[in-house]
This record gives structure tokens, C-alpha cells and sequence, in this order.
């Protein structure tokens, strides 16, 4: 938690038990055809720009998905301890699977948007067993008066960082690369979901 606070972003690996990956990846690749080529910007703004984003994704709901209940648990989890110690007011969350073809990757920008500006921490976990330096695929992310860093998608890592302070990209990925990502908020949920 000092870390996120101090730096706006933290790095933890091994951050699900292995039976919840498990589960994550069995349920990524059962939802695989339900995927769609995923746009930026929010609600009916929501535009397919290729040049700019190369995933799919699929939205998860936690009343549907029920066989990642763990996982959900998890979120719970974290919101609690991040408005305990950072003293943040997160009451939603956000999330969707994210999958990299070869060759996809996604311009520098924030998490953030000026229709809808209530995601606060952004949430990483990667689903890429095995992989490789040379694989591309790197979270390359901006923070204020440093060089930039480069984090590999390894499985079972977890990426958390402010989202509307810290820019960030993902570089070209030399094979298909796979992840859970989502947004804590700070507003209810009922606003509508972001489709991007």
C-alpha cells in the first residue's frame, strides 16, 4: 500500500493462489469466441481504432460469471484494504479479459476519461505462462520525473497504479498475450460500463 501510494504504482507477483489461476485461465479460453475487438472511449463514444488498440476483450459480471467467485472475493478484498490504508472511497469495479493477437498493442494514455472520469486504480493480472523477454507484449509505464519502465507480463503478476496519473502503453506483442484487467472506482456502478 506505501508503495502504490509513494511511486502510483505497484508490481506484486505470485498474487493469486495457483487453483484461482487455474480457474481464470480455463475461463478465458471458454469465452474466447465471445470475444470483440475492443475501442477506446467511453460508452456510446466507444470507437474501434486499430492503429491505436490491437486487443479483443470480454466484459466479465460477477452475477453471471459465477465460477470465478474467488476471484470476486479477491476484489472485495483489495477494495477493502486500499480505503483502509490509502483512504481512497473505491465502491465499484470493472473488469474484462484482454487478449493480445500477435502483433497487438495499445498507444501511451490514461486510464481516464473526461465523460467519465471515476476509475482510480487500475488492476493487472497476467495470464502468460512461460513467457519470454522476446516475446514483446511489456506494460511500459510513465512515472512523473523517471525513465519509464518497461514490466513483463508474467503469469500470475499483478500491476496496480493510479489510473488517472500515470500514462502508460503496451508494446507490440511478439505472441498472443492474455490478461485480466479492470478498474477500482470510486462511483457507483450503475453509471454504465465502459465497452473499451
Amino acid at each position: 500500500m506505501d508503495e502504490l501510494s509513494n511511486k502510483d504504482y505497484v508490481i506484486i507477483d505470485d498474487f493469486c493462489r495457483e487453483d484461482l489461476y487455474q480457474d481464470l485461465k480455463l475461463m478465458f479460453q471458454d469465452r474466447l469466441p465471445f470475444f470483440s475487438q475492443a475501442g477506446i472511449g467511453a460508452l456510446d463514444l466507444n470507437t474501434v481504432h486499430e492503429e491505436i488498440r490491437g486487443d479483443q476483450t470480454y466484459w466479465l459480471d460477477r452475477k453471471r460469471d459465477i465460477e470465478i467467485e474467488a476471484f470476486w472475493q479477491l476484489i472485495d478484498e483489495s477494495i477493502y484494504m486500499l480505503n483502509r490504508y490509502c483512504f481512497l472511497s473505491l465502491s465499484g469495479y470493472e473488469f474484462h479479459f484482454a487478449n493480445y493477437p500477435i502483433g497487438g498493442h495499445y498507444a501511451k494514455h490514461l486510464d481516464q476519461f473526461q465523460q467519465r472520469n471515476n476509475r482510480m486504480i487500475s488492476f493487472i493480472i497476467y495470464m502468460n505462462d512461460d513467457w519470454k523477454p522476446e516475446d514483446g507484449g511489456q506494460l511500459e509505464i510513465f512515472p512523473k520525473r523517471k525513465a519509464s519502465l518497461k514490466i513483463d507480463p508474467l503469469a500470475r503478476r499483478c500491476v496496480l497504479f493510479k489510473s488517472a496519473e500515470l500514462p502508460h502503453r503496451v508494446l507490440k506483442a511478439n505472441k498472443e498475450r492474455r490478461s485480466l484487467t479492470g478498474w477500482l472506482l470510486y462511483t457507483p456502478s450503475h453509471l454504465g460500463q465502459f465497452l473499451g
